[in-house]
This record gives C-alpha cells, structure tokens and sequence, in this order.
C-alpha cells in the first residue's frame, strides 16, 4: 500500500471510528461564546471578558475601527470596540479573531505547512468579508452577515489541521506535498463538518465546511458557501479549467455586479485593508 493510501486509510477509519482526534476552540473563544450565550450578558461585562487576552483585545479594536464594522471616529478601548461591535456579531467576530493560535505546531515542518494554510485561509475570508458586505450594501440581503461570514471563511477548512497532526506520524509524506494536497482534497471538508458539529456550530457553518470544495453542490439560493468559493478561486485554492467562467456564474446568480469588480482599485483597497486586521 502506498504512503499516500495509508494516510487515507488511517483518517477514514478513525473518522468511521469517531476515533479522530479534532482540535478544540482556545480558551478564550469558549469564554466568549459562553457568555455571548448569556440572557443577562452586558456590554461592559463581555469587553472585560476579551480584555483578559490581549491579543485578543487588539484584534478586536482593529476590527471595529475596520472599513467592514465603520468608518466613523476610530476607537481606542475594548469597551469601545464592543459596544460598536455589538453583542450580537461578538461572538462569531471574537471567535474568529483567536482561530490562528490553531494553526501551530511544534514540529517546524508541520508548522510550515500549518502557516501557509493559514495564510491562503486569511486570503479567501478577506475576499469573503469584502463581497458580503459589498452583496448587502447593494442586495439588502438580511440573510447574509458578516459577522457569520467572517467566521465561516476562517473556519472552511479547519479540516486539515487532523489530517496534517496525522502526517505528522509519517514524515515520508512530506516529501511528496502531492500526496498530503490529495489526502486533503478527499478528507478535509468531511472533517472539517466534524470538527464544527464538535463544537457546537450551527449548520450554516458545518455546510460550508463540508461542501465548498464539493464540485455536484450547486445551490440556487445564495449562500455563505458562495462567498467562500469565490474567495478561494480567486486565490486558486478552488482549482477551476476556467477561472473567468467560474466566476461568471456568481455575477448570473446576482452575487457579484461583474467580473471586472476584482480590478478595481477600490475592491483591491477594501481586501488589504481586511486583511490588516489579521496582522
């Protein structure tokens, strides 16, 4: 059996098993989700609850002074980002803003890896983030946020951090990158689904995981699946035979006013200024 095969034999039956070992949400982000959960939560008390992780705080400052939340007079203080935040969106907003702190690992050759996917994963959810809120201003859509948005595209393919802990076991795999882009290819939205129902999060999220790589999943009403797809063709992670008609259906299905929108300076300028505030 090849190396390859192996790994794939392996995560299918520990997935058969539900023997796989998923990763779990950081600290903070349980404490942030729990008390977003909260009947009587307030304000004050949530922006003390993201105040006790830095790192976390800053994040969240840039986001509420970031073109996608207002760009109104910035603000300097956690008590300040929340309130322009709002209870609301904080809990998918903050959740998302900690989700790097899984891609790491202690193995350099694994954490290469794990920081490269993170880095296509922060590309995809900026253009993600961007055309949401461009398809609201224009569509009025009350379906479609993007606070939910925000969080689904950083969360599309988590299901490849299992499958890289795996070959890490078999460090003959990484000589060949080929065999792990095939492995997650086959396995990582299936995973990833796993890994999200493990958590508790809705369906809306559990579905773009599983099938925003699915080629037969088509949907005619628009979902965050769309922005997540059009998000990773334009970054080449969706490999299409032609990018310029994959991106068609999106501008037919109402999604995107045209192709040339990706050319224009001021879509380009929205995209880096999201993508600062994963910096």
């Amino acid at each position: 059996m090849s190396t390859e095969n192996a790994l794939l034999t392996i995560l299918v039956d520990h997935i058969k098993r539900d023997t796989l070992v998923l990763p779990t949400l950081p600290e903070v982000a349980l404490r942030v989700r729990a008390c977003a959960d909260e009947p009587d939560i307030t304000l004050h008390a949530m922006a003390g609850v993201i105040a006790t992780d830095p790192a976390l705080a800053a994040r969240m400052i840039k986001v509420a002074n970031s073109a996608l939340i207002s760009r109104s007079v910035k603000v300097t203080t956690i008590n300040q980002a929340v309130t322009r935040i709002g209870l609301r969106q904080i809990k998918n907003i903050a959740t998302a803003m900690v989700m790097e702190q899984l891609f790491v690992s202690q193995d350099p050759v694994i954490n290469g890896y794990m920081n490269k996917a993170w880095q296509k994963t922060i590309k995809v959810a900026c253009h993600a983030m961007v055309l949401v809120q461009q398809f609201r201003e224009q569509q009025h859509h009350a379906s479609i946020n993007t606070e939910t948005i925000t969080l689904a595209a950083l969360t599309y393919n988590i299901g490849i951090l299992p499958i890289l802990t795996e070959a890490e076991k078999h460090p003959e795999m990484f000589a060949n990158p080929s065999f792990l882009a095939h492995a997650i290819q086959k396995l990582a939205g299936r995973i990833g689904a796993a890994i999200l129902t493990a958590w508790d999060f809705s369906e809306e999220f559990v579905e773009v995981a599983r099938l925003w790589s699915a080629p037969n999943y088509r949907p005619d009403d628009i979902e965050y699946v769309d922005f997540v797809r059009l998000g990773a063709i334009l970054e080449g992670i969706l490999q299409v035979s032609d990018k310029t008609a994959a991106l068609q259906v999106y501008v037919d299905k109402g999604i995107i006013p045209s192709v040339s929108l990706f050319a224009e300076d001021e879509y380009q300028e929205l995209v880096k200024d999201t993508y600062e505030v994963f910096l």
